[in-house]
């Protein structure tokens, strides 16, 4: 199942199932305070800032992903990168929650001629973790399975706006499972067409900040992680994989895997368990150390690297440094521990050259390669944070709009039999 591209009406109805859910988890005073706060942007800013730079400015000096971008999409990123420094995050959360994420699926389903999704999926909740399983045949075992930690997500236009603002929100705060379940809906259909009989994805919904700081997320997936293994029974059949915050998550697993002891103290006893390694990771645009003087804003990206320090720190809590290697991966240089921790098929990073996290990104694949890990990795020029799970929901042609999911596809069908 692969639904078409979002239209204006599945903005309207998006605003219809949204409008409610914000006024009584936020209230009517802020809701439109919020909207008010934001007029002067949405009829001032946006557009002469859209009309100058994509119509008046030579292409040569636009930025790199205004001049591969559609309209559609720098109009959607210009509201997104706004967003992300103005909008609370209570608010922001009530965008992505299933109240709304459901139902808005649920009728973009219906708008394509299905009564209901082809691919089962149900939900999992277990008193350690929760999450939604979706698999072609529930009665047979997958001969593959995504693990997969959700990140942040963006909004389209007449979805108002939200990913998160400078109270804290976003990264670790926002997001859940039923968010992404119309991209991870489409990845187990092309995992299908690659020639896999029983594709599946479990989809991680772990708690998010402020309800809970590290270690309660790595705990949850450890938890999520024994319960797939023992579904799937071959780890060499599991690929593990997140974006953004998520993409974090999977590699502080890794490492864990690879080091039960670290930080044991600090975690329950599912923190003890000996659990066996994955077949494979697959990252989209990981936030690899959580604070660093490289992350730097860019002209194209939606990301405040201010902003995303502050996140990270509330993920971190006050007991544990930033800059601890199991909570911020990208801080360990143990070479040993890193070997470890590798799944025996390697790991593939996907991201985009123009996003905040670019640079420590390319250091850490450049550090795996001079240490002889294996690694692969595809850096999209002019690309910005988690393109390939942004690009399903906003561009207009089907070959754009799978594109970064096909090669996601054929990383593991190359490595997972």
């Amino acid at each position: 199942m692969i639904l078409g591209p979002i239209s204006y009406l599945d903005c309207l109805v998006f605003c219809t199932i949204l409008t409610p859910q914000l006024i009584i988890h936020v209230g009517l005073f802020q809701t439109v305070w919020v909207v008010l706060k934001c007029l002067p942007f949405l009829l001032l800013k946006l557009p002469y800032s859209f009309i100058h730079e994509r119509f008046l400015v030579r292409s040569d000096r636009q930025s790199p992903f205004v001049q591969k971008a559609t309209p559609f999409e720098d109009f959607v990123i210009r509201c997104v990168r706004y967003a992300f420094t103005n909008i609370p995050p209570k608010v922001g959360r009530v965008f992505f929650s299933k109240p709304v994420a459901l139902p808005f699926l649920k009728f973009r389903i219906l708008r394509h001629g299905y009564l209901r999704t082809p691919i089962h999926w149900n939900e999992y909740k277990d008193k350690r973790f929760e999450g939604i399983w979706i698999i072609k045949d529930p009665m047979k075992k997958p001969d593959i399975c995504v693990f997969y930690a959700h990140g942040m997500r963006i909004i389209v236009p007449g979805q108002k706006l939200a990913v998160a603002d400078n109270n804290l929100g976003g990264g670790f705060s926002m997001g859940s499972a039923y968010f992404y379940l119309e991209f991870l809906l489409t990845w187990i259909n092309l995992l299908g067409n690659s020639g896999y009989q029983n594709p599946a994805i479990f989809a991680l919904d772990y708690t998010l900040v402020p309800d809970a700081s590290f270690p309660t997320q790595l705990e949850e997936t450890i938890a999520a992680y024994e319960h797939v293994l023992s579904a799937v029974g071959d780890p060499n059949k599991i690929c593990v994989s997140g974006d953004s915050a998520g993409a974090t998550i999977v590699l502080s697993l890794l490492l864990h895997l690879a080091n039960i002891s670290r930080r044991l103290e600090k975690m329950g006893s599912i923190g003890a368990w000996r659990l066996a390694k994955p077949g494979m990771a697959l990252l989209i645009s990981p936030w690899v150390p959580l604070v660093s003087s490289k992350h730097q804003n860019t002209a194209s990206d939606y990301l405040d690297a201010g902003n995303l320090h502050q996140y990270a720190r509330q993920y971190a809590g006050e007991n544990v440094s930033v800059n601890d290697s199991l909570l911020s991966p990208g801080n360990c240089r143990d070479i040993s521990w890193w070997k470890r921790a590798i799944p025996s098929k390697g790991i593939f990073i996907a991201y985009g050259a123009e996003e905040v996290f670019a640079p420590e990104i390319a250091d850490l694949v450049g550090f795996f390669k001079a240490n002889d890990i294996k690694v692969h990795s595809r850096e999209e020029k002019g690309g910005i944070h988690a393109w390939p799970v942004a690009c399903l929901f906003l561009s207009s042609s089907l070959s754009d709009r799978q594109k970064g999911l096909k090669y996601l596809v054929e990383e593991i069908r190359e490595n997972i039999d």
